[in-house]
This record gives structure tokens, C-alpha cells and sequence, in this order.
């Protein structure tokens, strides 16, 4: 990019659902309650409210209709069921829900589109056999793959996972470190499903591989859940209740070369990879050594490894190592607390939401009993980096 980003958009407060297998409410219920707690979270009223961004694509495969305020929430249905009469609405659809629908937000703001933006992620988990799929055939290209077991998503990261595994030496057991210190710290948040039910490594190698070398502790739990937040112009912020967290910048992922359905080389990560981390280091004036607080996506445990080494925080090659380590563990400062929050292997299948609140809280000073004195600079990285992206934000005084 030509210019930094001008950051002169904070999020002004948030809400949070409980994270549940199967709710026992509507995620169109669950929405409208979580957007009510954000807003009021916020110090501002539903009136103030008059734009409404988010990404609803439906969060799961298979056969599942796809009904708006029952299986996802889209930005419209949210605006016209909390009784708004908004001046701008839009959904993000790809792959990089967060960075793409947050960059939507935070550009409606900075136009003059609107002064208050609901931002909100929605997840549903139906009650079926995940990824069930009642096909017995297959046509174009997925012909030369899903007969032969080649299928769905953890087929898929399970190849580049072991293209790691052999060309760098790593080992199942750093996976497990990974989900331990995962469900470590999801398992200190009360909204979380793994509340108090941390870990063990014992437990994690125990778990028999579903596609070798990943077991199902390596991939999030498909939950019910719906996390909010509201921004508003920097200006605003510093009248309302809580400490302003500014949107520093973002980067999202470029187009990978084309490959049959789902085939992710570890090269093709890993250079999508380092243009995100390229594109968010000049957007936002940042670099590696300012961050306070890195919160890395973790919906397949290797994903740890693939963004530690993208953004600079390990050579590549040489992060499963620095996990092994005890490198990522929050409880030791001299550490990367990537995974402080719990992320999704500690929250479920958040789609990110678990890192980006977890710059917010931290960066806010409302973490509790989680709380980082120092931080004051985070980037939260959500999906895979050939799919999604980074959001970098800091901490500023009213």
C-alpha cells in the first residue's frame, strides 16, 4: 500500500453468548440478545446504531438448509430484528469472514457511511453428523478426489500437516502441545464449552488419528455461538465508557494458485502467508517486534505453526520447535501468548471471533483475572493464511 492506514476507528464494547454444542435457542435469538448486550456494553443505545456488517456464510457442509435467523445471521435480518432504520448494511462474502467484514465496518466509518457499526459472527451447529453428505456421486473436479476418501476440510489440512511433519521433523506430540495450551486457557472462560475441562497431553495422544496424523482434538468443536462488537470513530470512543481499541490496519489473503478442491501445498500456505504478513505489517507501520499480544487462528492445531512462521514469530520450519518449547505458553512472560484467549481449539468453531475478542479485552484493560499489564499492541489471524488474514489493533487513552 502507498499510505498507512489512518486508524480513526475503535471498538467501543462487545458481547459474547455462551458457546454451546447445540443451544437450546434460535441463533437468530441468540443474536439479537448478544447485539442488545453489546450495544448497552458499549454505553449507547440501539437508536445510535446505523450501520451493520457482518460475515455470514454458512459455517458448516453438508445437507443443511441454510435458513437466515435459524442456521447463520445476516447483517439484514440483525438490523431489522433489533428495529433499526440503518443508513448501511453489508455482508462479507469469502473465505476471511473477520478481516474482510471488519475492513467493510471500519470503511462505512471512515466515508461518513455511518457513525455506529454493529460488527457480529454467528455460528450454528446443526444437529447432524458434521460434514454428513448424502452423495453418492461426484462430478468435475472433485471426481478425482472425493471417492477417494480426499473429502472435506481435515482431509485436507491433514495433507499439508504432513508435509510439515516430513520436511521439518515435527512430531504428533507438538500438536499436542498446541490443544493443550488451547483448552488450558479456554478452559479459565466461563462462556466457554470446555470451561473447566483443560487437557492433558496424555489425552491428546490417546485420541486415535481421523485423517494421520489429526485427530479430532486437533479441529474445533462445531458449536453454537454468536460474538458482537461495536465501533464507532475514534472521537466518539474517547467519550464513552471504556478504553478505545483501535483498528490499526488489516491484511487479508490473495488468490493461490489453482489446485483440485481442497489441495493446499504447504508452499501455496505459506506464500499466501508471507503476503499477508507483508500487506498487515506495511498497512498498519507495524512489525513483529511491536506486537504485545499475537493471537493466532488455531482451527486445525497446525495452523499455530503456519502463522508463527508467516508473521515472523518463528523461522520457518522451526515453530513446532518454539511450541515444543514451551514458546506460546501464556503462563510464562517471556512467552508468546498466542493462544491466551483459548482460541478455537479452547472456545469451538468461532471462526476467529475468540482471537479478536481477545485483543479487545486485553487491550481494553478488561481481561480480569487474564489480564496482561503490558499490552497494548495485538494482531488477531483468522483461518488458514492462504484463506483468511490479520487485523492488527492498539489500546488508546480517552
Amino acid at each position: 500500500m502507498s499510505r498507512q492506514f489512518p486508524a480513526n476507528v475503535a471498538i467501543v464494547g462487545y458481547g459474547q453468548s455462551r458457546i454451546e454444542r447445540h443451544a437450546d435457542r434460535s441463533l437468530g435469538v441468540l443474536a439479537v440478545e448478544t447485539a442488545r448486550t453489546a450495544v448497552a456494553d458499549a454505553g449507547l443505545t440501539i437508536a445510535d446504531v446505523d450501520g451493520f456488517v457482518s460475515a455470514a456464510m454458512f459455517p458448516t457442509a453438508g445437507d443443511h438448509t441454510n435458513v437466515d435467523g435459524v442456521t447463520s445471521v445476516s447483517s439484514a435480518w440483525l438490523a431489522a430484528h433489533l428495529g433499526t432504520d440503518p443508513s448501511y448494511v453489508a455482508g462479507f462474502q469469502g473465505m476471511g469472514q473477520i478481516p474482510g467484514s471488519l475492513a467493510m465496518a471500519v470503511n462505512a466509518i471512515e466515508s461518513g457511511a455511518a457513525d455506529t457499526v454493529v460488527f457480529h459472527r454467528a455460528l450454528h451447529n446443526p444437529r447432524a453428523r458434521y460434514h454428513g453428505n448424502a452423495r453418492v456421486e461426484f462430478g468435475g473436479p472433485e471426481q478425482w478426489t472425493a471417492p477417494s476418501g480426499f473429502f472435506g476440510p481435515v482431509a485436507s489440512i491433514a495433507l499439508t500437516c504432513n508435509e510439515y511433519l516430513q520436511r521439518y521433523g515435527a512430531t504428533r506430540e507438538s500438536l499436542a502441545d498446541v490443544c493443550v495450551e488451547a483448552r488450558k486457557n479456554g478452559s479459565r472462560i466461563p462462556w466457554s464449552p470446555w470451561y473447566e475441562r483443560p487437557l492433558t497431553l496424555d489425552e491428546h495422544l490417546s485420541s486415535p488419528p481421523i485423517v494421520e496424523p489429526m485427530s479430532r482434538l486437533d479441529c474445533d468443536l462445531p458449536v453454537d455461538g454468536v460474538a458482537v462488537f461495536v465501533l464507532t470513530t475514534l472521537e466518539r470512543a474517547r467519550d464513552l465508557p471504556h478504553r478505545p481499541v483501535v483498528v490499526a490496519g488489516y491484511a487479508s489473503a490473495g488468490p493461490t494458485p489453482a489446485r483440485l478442491p481442497m489441495h493446499w501445498p504447504l508452499d501455496d500456505v505459506m506464500d499466501a502467508g508471507a503476503g499477508v504478513a507483508r500487506r498487515l505489517w506495511s498497512h498498519s507501520g507495524l512489525g513483529p517486534a511491536d506486537i504485545d499480544l499475537p493471537q493466532v487462528y488455531d482451527g486445525f492445531s497446525p495452523f499455530v505453526w503456519f502463522w508463527l512462521e508467516s508473521l515472523g514469530f518463528a523461522p520457518i520450519g522451526d515453530a513446532h520447535q518454539l511450541v515444543s518449547q514451551g514458546g506460546i505458553d501464556s503462563d510464562d512472560p517471556t512467552a508468546l501468548p498466542v493462544l491466551s484467549g483459548g482460541g478455537a481449539l479452547g472456545n469451538g468453531r468461532m471462526h476467529g471471533t475468540p482471537q479478536m475478542l481477545e485483543c479487545y479485552l486485553q487491550l481494553s484493560g478488561r481481561a480480569g483475572d487474564r489480564q496482561r499489564p503490558d499490552a497494548s499492541v495485538a494482531i488477531a489471524c483468522h483461518g488458514s493464511p492462504h484463506l483468511g488474514g490479520a487485523v492488527a489493533y492498539r489500546s488508546e487513552d480517552r
